[in-house]
């Protein structure tokens, strides 16, 4: 049913959304524009699979109050606002199973995101976030997080207790290395950190035998890492615009690298934009195999 079907019925009722307003001792100017004296109920969507709101581009700069008694609420969007914070209020929507914070000011989180115990997938790229609350670490559903674009350089050593979480985007901080944590996140399928300040990767992404892509373009990275090559079902590694001048000669391991991808969204190997040492420039216009075939034959001369 459409929001506006829901909001003529809900209009239909008329005071019990009299009621709620006038029960209310804060009020903020959204509350007011928003709802114009209707149940905030009136505003969710019922789908079939999940209940959701959304207030986006809004401008807003504080969430209304009356979000946080819409305890029924799946998914949240409140993304591309003006959030500066968001209170500890949003700990009372236990059900929340999507929550995206995109595109708003927000340079933390609050502790009580613990208490979102349903939270799958949680979206806050785009925002000025310094740190995240160690008590992140409570939402072990979680399978999906972006945090992108941030001015992150850390993470909670907590964060290695996720261990349901199949993708993470930390590209576009400030991270010198990958954290330690992610080590521990045995199920990631995917791991985006480039444009970072990376000018390695450890030896313990190897950890990481789940992952099928592996972006790290667009750091300072100087060496290609044996560990990469034990990374079996990688179908996209991408370490375009770094500082590699030699590749492994176990990278013929990695057989589901389907050729040497030149688009970004191709999957592939990619590694442009690398100051590549002879003859290996030549050799990967030639293609995936002849560049495996060479590493082989090295190795075994």
């Amino acid at each position: 049913m459409g929001a506006r079907q829901s909001g003529a019925r809900c209009k239909d009722k008329g005071p019990p959304g009299r009621g709620f307003l006038r029960g209310r001792q804060k009020f903020s100017p959204w509350d007011d524009a928003l709802l114009s004296g209707r149940d905030p109920r009136c505003l969710l969507k019922r789908g079939l699979r999940h209940v959701s709101f959304s207030l986006v581009t809004k401008g807003m700069t504080d969430a209304p109050d009356f979000l946080w008694s819409l305890s029924e609420v799946q998914k949240l969007n409140l993304s591309h606002n003006q959030l500066r914070a968001l209170p500890p209020e949003v700990g009372k929507l236990t059900r929340l199973v999507v929550l995206n914070l995109c595109g708003n000011r927000l340079k933390t989180l609050p502790r009580e995101v613990s208490l979102l115990q349903s939270l799958k997938v949680l979206f806050v790229h785009m925002n000025c976030l310094t740190e995240l609350p160690a008590e992140l670490s409570a939402c072990r559903n979680l399978e999906v997080l972006s945090l992108s674009h941030n001015f992150l350089s850390q993470l909670p050593a907590s964060l290695a207790d996720l261990s349901r979480l199949r993708k993470l985007n930390l590209s576009h901080n400030r991270f010198a290395h990958i954290p330690v944590c992610v080590f521990s996140l045995r199920e990631l399928d995917f791991l985006h950190v480039g444009s970072n300040r990376l000018e390695s990767i450890a030896e313990s992404i190897q950890c990481l035998a789940s992952l099928q892509i592996f972006i790290a373009e667009s750091n300072n990275i100087h060496t290609f890492p044996y560990s990469l090559c034990l990374l079996t079902s990688l179908e996209l590694l991408n370490l375009n615009n770094n500082d590699i001048q030699t590749l492994p000669e176990e990278l013929y391991l990695l057989r589901r690298l389907a050729r040497i991808a030149w688009n970004p969204m191709d999957k592939g190997l990619h590694i442009s934009h690398n100051p590549l040492s002879k003859p290996l420039p030549e050799l990967l216009e030639g293609g995936l195999e002849m560049l495996f075939s060479y590493l082989k034959d090295k190795k075994h001369t």
